[in-house]
């Protein structure tokens, strides 16, 4: 397929290459080009404007950092929404609010163009083996044209509405639930070191019996470990997603007390001049409260 992709960040960048490696078509746009020239050595053609990323293809696939930058490539004069050919497809993979996800749905299909939301779950290193898990909504049609494209970037794509913001609705919960279990490890493990418990051994028993999930032996390790980094996820843009969740919360009026309690550590954290670490830095606060 000939596809425009916009967005070459630790994620997208992992995601572009396995499209290649699959032997799609792709144009690629990134804001800082010498990004994106290494994609040209890889067969992508490199455009100078998200435009030109847009114009003659068949799909545009979008993975940028929030809703402004998603936004300033699609709406703005000029940009992706007016270059894109009539029947084409837009897949959002980026985390984005619900109401963002409504307003381009309504607005591709007056351009008579379709939109899927795609959000993602995993790390840079998931994106760069084609091991993401990606939760698509929208025309079913539009879907069924685009599983070889989810086949290349992720070992998993699961469908589950027509109506595309719910699968950004499902991303920003499954978020806020991966920070639930990073704030419970930060206690845990805040009380284990100051009883004088080895954390390794009680991340041992935690992940080789009832809590064996992907989620507490990845931030498990870093918290028992410390170890901060590399970083996979800017701590500012797990911040920004505990806020389009708790927007979309209170739209529908549900009340998510730990949701806030989580705010209020991103928010100290920040403050703390955290805003380069890894979200999973939040656990410092945690730490720091215990006297750590």
């Amino acid at each position: 397929m000939k596809v425009g992709f916009i967005g070459l960040g630790s994620m997208g960048a992992g995601m572009s290459r396995n499209l290649i490696k699959a032997g799609h078509d792709l144009v690629v746009y990134n804001r800082t080009r010498s990004v994106a020239q290494e994609m040209q050595s890889l067969g992508a053609k490199v455009s100078d404007t998200a435009s030109e990323a847009a114009t003659g293809v068949e799909v545009l696939i979008t993975m940028l950092a929030d809703d402004r930058a998603v936004q300033d490539v699609i709406f703005e004069p000029g940009t992706a929404i007016e270059s894109l050919p009539e029947g084409a497809i837009h897949i959002s993979m980026s985390t984005i609010s619900v109401d963002l996800s409504r307003r381009l749905a309504r607005s591709h299909a007056d351009n008579h163009q379709n939109y899927i939301a795609a959000p993602v779950f995993g790390r840079p290193d998931a994106a760069a083996a084609g091991k993401l898990f990606i939760v698509s909504a929208g025309p079913s049609e539009s879907i069924d044209k685009c599983r070889s494209l989810f086949a290349a970037m992720g070992q998993k794509a699961f469908t589950v509405s027509e109506d595309a913001p719910a699968a950004n609705l499902i991303k920003l919960s499954g978020n806020f639930l991966t920070t639930t279990v990073i704030e419970s490890l930060a206690e845990g493990f805040a009380l284990m070191r100051k009883a004088g418990v080895d954390p390794q051994k009680f991340l041992e028993v935690l992940t080789e019996s009832v809590f064996s999930a992907p989620v507490y032996k990845t931030y498990g390790g870093i918290l028992a470990s410390e170890k901060f980094e590399p970083v996979g996820f800017k701590l500012p843009l797990g911040f920004k997603d505990n806020r389009l969740l708790l927007a979309a919360a209170e739209e529908v009026s549900v009340p998510m007390p730990i949701a806030s309690l989580i705010h209020d550590r991103f928010v100290a954290a920040l403050a703390q001049g955290l805003e380069d670490a890894d979200w999973s830095a939040i656990a410092r606060v945690t730490f720091k409260n215990a006297g750590l």
